[in-house]
């Protein structure tokens, strides 16, 4: 009997990963299925800019897998079964229950609230593909005027604020950060991330913790109201409660705890990667949610599902980052290098320059999904059979469902 694969989840780290086992591993002994609630890879470190209105394809999955044998299931996990080595899954097929000999669990994250009223019923999102779609719809319908509050200094905030004062110049955009803008930063990033700001018209609230949200406003820490006719939540992400229904182990923030091979600590059948992972980094800290983490952690899981299956050498590297890169708009961007604790060092590339290396870090990232068996010889390649067979008008953007697990 072949040892049956299963992926859970096909961001970055996921569609990598089965593609990656694919071309590794003998068709003869294993079958790999991947499991994703939507029918396109999301480009997710682009949705920001999917938000703003620039115009991004969607790349069907079926095509992405096709010959080379990689099972696609379009559905949506409901849970995990540990002990029996089960997954339900819910689509447009049905319920159903999968099997596996070993999953990789890659399943990301999604936007989280953290409590504050009204985000839930009022902000907005680049978590996903069909919130940011949303917020593209909510952001047209200002028709070229009004307000936009970003909530949250990070990366995600500071791209999607720049992205979206470049794209739309007649909206108001301001930015709300619970300390300072680029503290992270070496001087010089800073003080270039403060002229791309004040050049894009960006007002920044420094020091300004949003305690709730409302239909046309958000409220400061201090009850100072800020106004805002789309406020756009930026301030983090969370987990689905998946793992820990489970019984795997895992961290207080429900992402699964594994060894340096992500291989989960309480189940040995069980593999996980990208932002659903509690993984340390080389520095000795935990590796946070990001596309490096998923490239790291997908690579590290693949080799020791490898390894374990083939009875190959698990090789050994160091995940650890060397630099930020930080998009601001479509021609200017950051690139900072960071030393082995994660600290900025003073080096760093900003402007036209910075902008195409991190578009080329981002067509590197969709090649390596959209060839997952590249350097496979073709006569070892097999034909995708469930894939073939998807009807064309439910893998259209306008169908598909969110990415997330529910």
């Amino acid at each position: 009997m072949k040892h049956r694969i299963l992926v859970l989840g096909a961001g970055y780290a996921g569609a990598f990963a089965a593609g990656s086992l694919a071309r590794r591993l003998s068709p003869a002994d294993t079958e790999i299925t991947v499991v994703n609630a939507e029918p396109v890879f999301v480009e997710r470190m682009r949705l920001h800019q999917l938000a703003a209105g620039r115009a991004i394809a969607p790349r069907r999955l079926a095509d992405l897998f096709a010959g080379t044998g990689v099972r696609l299931r379009v559905a949506r996990v409901t849970a995990v079964d540990p002990e029996h080595r089960t997954v339900a899954v819910t689509g447009e097929d049905g319920d159903g229950v999968l099997g596996y000999d070993t999953l990789l669990y890659t399943l990301g994250s999604r936007v989280a609230d953290h409590g504050v009223p009204g985000v839930a019923e009022h902000a907005f999102d680049v978590a996903g593909r069909p919130s940011a779609r949303h917020l593209r719809a909510r952001l047209d319908s200002l028709g070229g005027t009004g307000t936009v509050l970003v909530v949250g200094g990070g990366l995600t905030g500071i791209e999607t604020a720049t992205e979206i004062a470049e794209s739309r110049p007649g909206l108001c955009v301001a930015l709300a950060a619970r300390g300072e803008l680029g503290a992270w930063l070496s001087p010089g990033a800073r003080l270039h991330l403060r002229q791309a700001f004040d050049r894009l018209g960006v007002t920044v609230h420094e020091h300004t913790g949003i305690e709730a949200v409302g239909a046309t406003y958000a409220v400061g820490p201090d009850g100072t109201t800020i106004p805002a006719d789309v406020t756009v939540w930026t301030a983090g992400f969370v987990v689905a409660p998946l793992a820990t229904a489970a019984g795997l182990k895992v961290t207080e923030d429900g992402r699964i705890v594994v060894d340096d091979t992500m291989r989960s600590v309480s189940h040995p059948d069980v593999y996980a990667a990208g932002d659903s992972v509690y993984a340390m980094g080389g520095n000795g800290r935990p590796l946070p949610m990001s596309c490096a983490t998923a490239g790291h952690t997908n690579m590290r899981a693949t080799d020791a599902i490898v390894g374990r299956l083939t009875g190959r050498r698990v090789p050994r590297f160091d995940k650890t980052y060397v630099g930020n890169h930080i998009s601001l708009g479509r021609y200017d961007a950051i690139l900072q290098m960071v030393d082995g604790d994660a600290r900025a060092k003073s080096w760093f590339v900003g402007g036209r320059k910075a902008a195409r290396f991190k578009a080329g870090v981002l067509k590197g990232s969709l090649w390596g999904v959209s060839y997952p068996t590249f350097g496979l010889p073709k006569r070892k390649r097999r034909l995708t059979t469930t894939t073939a067979a998807a009807p064309a008008t439910a893998n259209t953007p306008e169908n598909a469902p969110e990415n997330a697990a529910a």
